[in-house]
């Protein structure tokens, strides 16, 4: 819009602001408090920890009501972690030290505000700005006091600031609907496992590891990995997903190896299953290396089965998905911020005893059950894709002045 000034975040903020004295005289005064975990990328705040001001006065962020935080650490800046700070206990508290905390100044709206470090440019500039190294790359804070946007009145502020509540909340529903398909979509595809892991007829049942070759991977050194894609490729953790294998992240090692690393080459067919974190919210990170990932390197943190002659790799691989396995593991899960999975917890699972066709004749069913779970996956996710990229170019046309709301209004 015309007629906006530019201005700098540190001119229409302060930025990371001290903790109020009279708070720092009553030290065992109950605030709220927020881990990473706490924080939503839709800018929700899980507000059920408090804790006292002598255990957090030192060593976290302290933010009040009213405030604007972000996530300045990679992955959570890039995902949009981040919230205007409301309903804190006692209207204020102390959380993760991996945000950024803005105190509107006066003259400044605080929700304008929050999608402000919502919009596309200030996250791209942002990663752009990081510094650090591999996974701890953060925001400095001088590239948030620096930030150049254009700024509108209050009055403009505010309008735009209630629009975008508005527009956004929508978006944001048609998103959770979206996420709640992917749920029951995950809870059909465990119903789909168990049928395959009923008992057999005799009730017997074997332990993985009389039937079972497993292998972790191999602690290759990070300080060698290669991002040449003429090399070759290392299944890492992450890029094991629930059911698929994703490279969208990855790392390679030299054509020029000892053939020692030989036997942690993969082969079409291998099940792998993610040792730290095996569930995450979407299901097991298990999945069959299929031609495409056939000939990657094994890394560590990962681990190959093989069922052999007595135990058909699909069957391994509904086994290793199923809630059943989850359930028989689980309590016994190692790490406390990163749970991790033992070869030996893997291998003391127990399958029921079938011949090589009974084993087939489930699996094919669950199959066809699994290939319209999938397509239907894969749509959802292409919507859910849509939906947060019109909601992000929407905030930054919104707060770039791309926007006529006079002619909005009287569309309306």
């Amino acid at each position: 819009m015309s007629g906006w000034a530019q201005t700098r975040l540190r001119y229409v903020t302060d930025l990371n602001p001290p903790v109020r004295a009279d708070l720092l005289a009553a030290l065992d005064t109950e605030l709220s408090f927020l881990p990473m975990d706490s924080i939503g990328e839709n800018g929700s705040l899980n507000l059920a920890r408090t804790r006292p001001i002598a255990e957090v006065r030192n060593g976290y962020s302290y933010f009040e009501d009213g405030d604007v935080a972000f996530a300045k650490v990679t992955p959570c800046f890039e995902n949009g972690k981040g919230a205007l700070m409301q309903g804190l206990e006692k209207g204020a508290g102390f959380g993760t030290t991996e945000i950024t905390v803005l105190r509107p100044k006066t003259g400044t709206n605080a929700r304008y505000l929050r999608y402000i470090v919502q919009s596309e440019m200030f996250r791209q500039l942002g990663v752009g700005a990081m510094t650090g190294a591999g996974g701890l790359k953060r925001v400095p804070d001088d590239f948030t006091r620096d930030f150049k946007t254009v700024w509108p009145e209050a009055v403009a502020q505010e309008r735009i600031a209630n629009f975008l509540d508005d527009k956004t909340a929508r978006i944001d529903a048609l998103i959770a609907e979206k996420e709640r398909l992917l749920a029951l979509l995950n809870e059909h595809r465990l119903s789909v496992s168990a049928q395959v892991l009923a008992e057999a007829s005799s009730g017997l049942r074997a332990k993985l590891g009389f039937c079972v070759d497993l292998l972790p991977g191999y602690a290759f050194p990070s300080d060698e990995f290669s991002r040449d894609a003429g090399n070759i490729p290392l299944l890492r953790g992450i890029n094991v997903a629930p059911a698929s294998i994703r490279w969208d992240e990855t790392v390679y090692w030299s054509r020029e190896y000892d053939s020692s690393l030989e036997r942690f080459r993969l082969q079409q067919g291998d099940v792998v299953l993610g040792m730290d974190r095996p569930w995450i919210s979407s299901g097991a990170r298990v999945a069959m290396i299929d031609e495409a990932s056939a000939g990657s390197f094994l890394l560590q943190r990962v681990c190959r089965l093989r069922g052999g002659v007595r135990l058909t790799q699909r069957f391994l691989f509904f086994a290793l998905l199923s809630d059943e396995f989850r359930q028989s593991v689980e309590v016994d899960l190692t790490g406390v911020s990163v749970p991790h999975l033992s070869p030996e917890q893997i291998l003391r699972f127990k399958v029921p005893v079938l011949t090589v066709d009974e084993q087939r004749v489930r699996c094919d069913v669950a199959d066809r059950q699994l290939l319209k779970i999938e397509q239907l996956e894969a749509h959802t996710l292409q919507m859910l894709d849509r939906l947060r990229e019109y909601r992000s170019s929407l905030i930054s046309a919104a707060v770039t002045g791309q926007l006529d709301f006079d002619a909005l209004e009287v569309a309306a």
